[in-house]
């Protein structure tokens, strides 16, 4: 009887025992979940940084010019420098990205960006002033290459939404850069030097978000975060997406590579171009200063909202070719406006030109669209933009050959509205549901 009655009691306290976690506790975050919140602050914030050290430059790069005794050759070739460095270091972000992780790699991105925003307006001379242009791009190179990586990686389930969201950061620091810099600078004093430094501050906030993940190497946290992430999905998914370093792709054999590489070099010229030029187009059509800075910032901040709604849209079509006529169209009506009457339809040449100008987030939507994993999108990825950035370097620089010798924007703008055409037909050829893994071991 003894020892039946001790089972019970054994029973009765292992029941107790598992019972007992059922009791009401204080709810409290799981490391999961900050972990998931820190990496969505880290890519907003990089995506806040990925274009104010350009459009805070457009705004005053008259200021800068006479300071600095630039012509306009060397103006352009100043606007060339962007898709120069984007070309040249972003192709080394998928080889960072596998020896030291790809947060890493962007968190030193953020360091560089910061160091080069406080240092270049300080340097004294043009070469200074592009020595230390380099060091910010450096950091926008790797980021822009590795940020569609981050979210294939972590979100893989949520490509489109992601991408969404870093865009749309990305469009808001744009617009920011060329809205406020301007009486930013009138406001501490009118120097052109103080209002191009101050957003090295926000590169240096940007840092924070990734240290905590700067020694990972693509296990732990890459797991944990799809663990909360991907609550649905099962663990061959999760191994799918959980490295960067699986073998190395033939891009170089993929047609869809090759037009989205094309398609991301043309809309880099348009945007390029845009950001380098645009604030001075409507200057020399007579638009004042602060004006011609706030119509940029418009053509910038239409990727806010359409930055969101575009990858979310594409990723729900089969084929993003009608995505890339509309914007294409939209791209050749304003500049046909900025021909015709440049300060007579201003607001709405800007308008259609932001509309055009989220080409750049669709071609992010199409990058992690076209491959099946995060280790075909990082080489994807590496290859179409240091490709692409690579055909885009001419554009600024010839834009600003154009304008010193004809004297007008007539022959730049035609340049700009001649190239929206291939730009739309890769794009179509870019946007086919088609992977690069299946053409690569065709």
């Amino acid at each position: 009887m003894m020892a039946p009655m001790a089972r019970e009691e054994n029973r009765a306290t292992t029941s107790t025992r598992i019972r007992t976690p059922e009791a009401p506790t204080p709810v409290r975050p799981s490391p999961r979940a900050w972990t998931t919140r820190l990496l969505i602050a880290g890519i907003v914030l990089t995506a806040l940084n990925l274009r104010p050290a350009i459009t805070s430059l457009g705004a005053l790069l008259e200021e800068v010019r006479d300071a600095l005794g630039m012509s306009g050759s060397v103006a352009g070739l100043l606007t060339s420098v962007p898709p120069l460095c984007f070309a040249v270091f972003g192709v080394t972000a998928p080889r960072l990205a596998r020896r030291f992780g790809p947060a890493a790699v962007v968190c030193a991105g953020m360091v560089a960006i910061a160091a080069g925003l406080l240092i270049r307006p300080f340097t004294g001379g043009t070469a200074g002033f592009l020595a230390a242009s380099a060091l910010t791009l450096m950091g926008i190179a790797v980021s822009n290459v590795l940020m569609p990586v981050i979210v294939k990686r972590w979100f893989p389930d949520r490509v489109g939404s992601m991408t969404g969201l870093y865009s749309m950061a990305l469009a808001l620091g744009t617009a920011s850069a060329a809205a406020v810099t301007v009486p930013m600078t009138e406001a501490l004093g009118g120097s052109w030097q103080t209002g191009l430094a101050v957003w090295g501050g926000l590169g240096a906030a940007a840092v924070l978000p990734w240290l905590p993940f700067v020694r990972d190497r693509g296990t732990t946290h890459a797991q944990d975060a799809h663990a909360r992430v991907d609550d649905r999905g099962t663990a061959p998914a999760r191994d799918a997406h959980a490295r960067v370093d699986a073998p190395r792709l033939r891009v170089t054999r993929s047609r869809t590579a090759w037009a989205l590489a094309v398609y991301f070099g043309l809309q880099a010229t348009g945007a390029y171009i845009t950001m380098g030029w645009m604030a001075q187009i409507f200057r020399d059509s007579g638009v004042h200063a602060g004006t011609a800075g706030l119509l940029l910032a418009v053509t910038m901040v239409m990727g806010v909202p359409l930055a969101f709604v575009i990858p979310r849209l594409a990723t729900r079509l089969p084929h993003q070719g009608p995505i890339v006529l509309a914007l294409g169209v939209c791209g050749l009506a304003g500049y046909a406006g900025l021909y015709l009457a440049p300060a007579g339809g201003s607001w709405l040449w800007a308008l259609l030109l932001g509309i055009s100008n989220c080409s750049f987030p669709l071609a992010l939507t199409m990058v992690g669209m076209r491959a099946r994993s995060s280790a075909g999108v990082a080489q994807l990825s590496g290859f179409a933009q240091s490709t692409g950035y690579l055909i885009s370097i001419p554009g600024p620089l010839l834009v600003g050959v154009l304008y010193q010798h004809s004297g007008g924007w007539g022959l730049p703008i035609a340049l700009m509205a001649g190239l929206m055409i291939p730009q739309m037909a890769v794009g179509v050829l870019a946007g086919r549901d088609r992977t690069v893994e299946d053409e690569a071991t065709r």
